[in-house]
C-alpha cells in the first residue's frame, strides 16, 4: 500500500503520541474505551485511502482529535494536566478537560460528515448541509453518552474515570452542548476553508 506523503506525516506524528499514552497510563481499561476511536478510525483511514482519501484539512482536525483522545486515556479526563492548569487559572470547580473532548467530539466530526456528504450525495452547495452535519454530529454525540452509560451500567465503578462527570449531575448534557457548539463553530466558521482543501484534493487527482 503506497502512502501519499501527507499520511506518512500524519502517521510520523502520531504514532509517538500514541507510544507515550499506551505507556503507564493510569487506568488500562479506561485508556481502551478513550482510545478505541483511534484504534479503529486510523486504520480505517489508512484502508481507504486510495479510494477515499482525505482532504488535508482533515487529516489534520483527526490528527489533533486524536492527540485529544490519547491523552484523555492516558491521564483520565478528569486528570489531565492541562485541565488541572486551567481550573487554577480561571477558577473552575472542575477539570474540564473533558468538555475540550467534547468539543472536539462535535468539531470534527462536523467537517469528516461534511466531507462524506459534499464528496458522495448531491447535497453540493444545498443549504440543507450545515443543518444535516450538525444533526448528524449532535446525534453522534448522543449515541456516545447512551454508550458511556452502558458501559457504566455493565462495568459499575470501573467506568467512573470513563463517565468524567466529577459529580456534575448536568455532565451529559453539557457534553451535548459542547458537541453541539463545536459542529456550529466548525460548519459556520470553516466551510470555505474545507472547501478549498477539498478543491486542492481534486486537482491533485
Amino acid at each position: 500500500m503506497n502512502l501519499d506523503r501527507r499520511l506518512i506525516w500524519f502517521l510520523a506524528l502520531l504514532a509517538p503520541v500514541v507510544a507515550w499514552s499506551w505507556i503507564g497510563p493510569h487506568d488500562r481499561f479506561t485508556w481502551w474505551l478513550e482510545s478505541v476511536p483511534v484504534v479503529v478510525g486510523v486504520p480505517l483511514i489508512l484502508a481507504l485511502q486510495r479510494r477515499f482519501p482525505l482532504s488535508s484539512l482533515l487529516l489534520v482536525l483527526l490528527w489533533l482529535h486524536c492527540v485529544i483522545l490519547v491523552t484523555g486515556g492516558h491521564y483520565t479526563y478528569a486528570r489531565v494536566p492541562l485541565g488541572e492548569w486551567a481550573r487554577g487559572w480561571f477558577g473552575w470547580t472542575r477539570n474540564n478537560y473533558d468538555k475540550l473532548g467534547h468539543f472536539a467530539q462535535g468539531f470534527v466530526p462536523a467537517i469528516l460528515t461534511r466531507e462524506l456528504l459534499t464528496r458522495t450525495s448531491p447535497l453540493k452547495g444545498s443549504r440543507w448541509l450545515g443543518l444535516l452535519v450538525v444533526c448528524v454530529c449532535l446525534a453522534f454525540s448522543a449515541f456516545y453518552e447512551l454508550i458511556e452509560w452502558f458501559t457504566a451500567v455493565t462495568s459499575g465503578t470501573a467506568a467512573d474515570d470513563f463517565l468524567a462527570t466529577q459529580g456534575d449531575p448536568w455532565d451529559t448534557q453539557t457534553d451535548m452542548l459542547m458537541a453541539l457548539i463545536g459542529a456550529s463553530v466548525a460548519v459556520a466558521g470553516f466551510s470555505g476553508w474545507h472547501d478549498r482543501s477539498m478543491e486542492k484534493l481534486r486537482n491533485a487527482d
